[in-house]
């Protein structure tokens, strides 16, 4: 039995490792070499009804493949925080980036306070705290971003050209870069004004009128029930993804082998695979919240990956697009590379 380390002493429970297939396939639940570690086990969370819900689902998968710790009370949430939580009155960009909301759930992850994290892995930076791995990926939800509309625009909504519903000089609430470039990029005409906040605030505002339409991601409305408040799931080639959009992503210590053995448990290969590459891909442009980024990495039915990114100045005045396939384990140079072709095509102001 191992104690993870970190952790004050506690109850101890032995449970297995499941193996991961050498494919794309699901987990087969085989149980292999046991380990142990003192419980509860603590998992740190932003506390807003979409992150409580993804940590829920979380838990739910990993008990389902270590049944001893279904009736063990073997888990406890722990709702942090974040500075990307408390202030609302600003950008993300003006006041440090999307690490922030992440600061300080890992700063209890790396003292102890918790034994893993749960995140939106669109949320996290490309360069993680020392001491902290990237130990999981789950299955990803629907990565496309959502036109949600308020009254004065008309509807139904062409699907081809979304944005032709909305009024010319309309207010489009949203905080996102990567979407205010895209929507500019098509209708130079429309006013951007930040909305941020968790889903039901956003769409709380819209419903009160403050702006004429926002856009969300089509992921949270699904998981929080409500798909409903979509009039258009937008293409990908009409307004590309962000990177990571839609996939679950667990952290730990990066000492802790155990934990991250237990994870691999319900890792899945597809979401690591295009995560790998659509941060590579971050990473290569040294993408923060200031700089409009889009990432989608798709796995190929004959097993192969593309991967398509976005850069663009933030008054849409300029935006390239490009694309490039690869082999499957090479989803972190595919994404080195399109990084480094969109850099190279793009002028140096977009990276400023």
């Amino acid at each position: 039995m191992v104690a993870f380390p970190g952790r004050p002493a506690g109850r101890r429970v032995g449970v297995g490792r499941v193996a991961m297939p050498s494919g794309l396939g699901p987990v087969d639940g085989a149980m292999v070499r046991p380990h142990g570690g003192t419980l509860p086990l603590r998992v740190g969370t932003r506390g807003s009804p979409l992150a409580l819900w993804q940590t829920r689902e979380f838990l739910g998968l990993i008990t389902r493949f270590c049944p001893v710790l279904r009736d063990a009370k073997a888990f406890e949430e722990h709702a942090i925080t974040t500075s990307g939580d408390r202030i609302q009155d600003r950008r993300l960009a003006e006041i440090g980036g999307k690490g922030l909301f992440a600061k300080e759930i890992h700063e209890a992850l790396l003292d102890g306070r918790v034994d893993f994290a749960v995140h939106s892995l669109k949320d996290l930076e490309t360069e993680l705290p020392p001491g902290v791995v990237l130990a999981c990926t789950l299955k990803r939800e629907d990565a496309r971003d959502a036109l949600i509309l308020g009254a004065g625009c008309e509807a139904p909504v062409d699907p081809a050209h979304p944005f032709d519903c909305l009024p010319r000089g309309a207010l489009i609430g949203t905080s996102s870069a990567r979407r205010q470039a895209q929507l500019l990029h098509a209708r130079p005409d429309l006013h951007i004004g930040t909305m941020r906040g968790n889903v039901q605030t956003r769409l709380a505002k819209l419903h009160a009128g403050e702006v004429s339409a926002s856009l969300l991601a089509i992921a949270g409305l699904n998981r929080l029930g409500l798909d409903r408040e979509a009039d258009v799931v937008l293409d990908p080639a009409v307004m590309l993804p962000a990177a990571c959009q839609g996939i679950v992503g667990v952290t730990v210590r990066a000492q802790d082998e155990a934990l991250c053995e237990l994870l691999s448990a319900i890792e899945d290969p597809r979401a690591r695979a295009v995560s790998s590459a659509e941060r590579a891909l971050l990473a290569a442009l040294d993408g923060s919240c200031r700089t409009p980024i889009g990432g989608h990495a798709e796995v190929l039915p004959g097993g192969g990956l593309r991967l398509t990114g976005l850069v663009a100045r933030a008054d849409g005045s300029f935006l390239r697009r490009s694309t490039l396939e690869g082999r499957l384990g090479d989803a972190v140079v595919l994404g080195r590379e399109l990084g480094a072709c969109l850099r190279r095509d793009s002028p140096a102001d977009v990276f400023c």
